[in-house]
């Protein structure tokens, strides 16, 4: 009765050998598609990307994928610096063009500037940073006060309407001082003076509606960064300023 059984058992059982050979197969029509692949006038990078891919999936032993590149070392180094140097050549043409629409803005305010004599006052200089016209504080603020002065308010929403741009930059306001100590009650030091007048200047500007505020920002540098000596009263009068720096739009990668 054992004897039975065991036969019985024995007659039940599957044979597996076939998977040998259609892994196998399976193997090479795998192999196959890459070297069709490999033909192809498919981009050199992707095909690498894609083989990657295809040696993640079956890490679990010596990849499918694992063979010379079909593009030669020094051929693929060649591919990525001329790809590099086309990137390098199109951000040049961008930036040429962007330093043309700056050099157009610079042109529009020079007009404005020359118009109302105010060429004492206002200045723009085309810098590597972008923009920057120059406002000298005393066409704006009393002397140790932050507040835009009520007759000068006019000029800063003229101003504001020359910082109108299709499309929009983003702009930094920046206020300056001299080295000469404060001596009120409102500021503690020059640099809080700065940030403010900054700030007070750009609200006046802000209530442009064709500006949006999310392309403004102000800053404060006290009387660390000068343009002139302050040892004269002519350079003193030339550090304390306001700055408005218009930035070249970058393209987003």
């Amino acid at each position: 009765m054992a004897k039975k059984q065991r036969k019985k058992h024995h007659e039940e059982h599957i044979d597996e050998s076939w998977l040998i050979p259609y892994a196998d197969l399976l193997t090479l029509l795998l192999a196959l598609f890459i070297v069709l692949f490999s033909m192809s006038s498919l981009d050199a990078q992707k095909f690498q990307q894609l083989a990657r891919a295809f040696n993640s999936e079956f890490s679990g032993g010596t990849g499918v994928l694992e063979f010379p590149s079909p593009t030669p070392s020094g051929k693929m180094e060649q591919l990525d610096k001329q790809e590099k140097e086309k990137e390098e050549e199109e951000e040049k043409k961008l930036d040429a063009k962007e330093q043309q629409e700056l050099k157009e803005v610079q042109q529009k305010i020079n007009e404005y500037i020359t118009n109302n004599n105010l060429n004492a006052d206002l200045k723009t200089t085309l810098t590597d940073e972008g923009l920057l016209v120059t406002i000298l504080n005393d066409i704006f603020f009393d002397s140790g006060k932050s507040f835009v002065r009520e007759k000068d308010e006019q000029l800063a929403r003229e101003i504001s309407e020359l910082l109108v741009m299709n499309p929009p930059r983003n702009i930094i306001i920046s206020g300056h001082t001299d080295n000469v100590p404060i001596s009120n009650s409102e500021f503690d030091s020059n640099w809080e003076l700065s940030v403010m007048r900054a700030v007070n200047f750009m609200k006046i500007v802000m209530e442009n509606d064709k500006l949006n505020s999310e392309h403004f920002s102000a800053k404060g540098f006290g009387e660390f960064k000068p343009v002139a000596s302050n040892d004269a009263e002519a350079g003193r009068q030339k550090n304390r300023r306001v700055e408005v720096l218009i930035l070249p739009n970058k393209v987003e990668e």
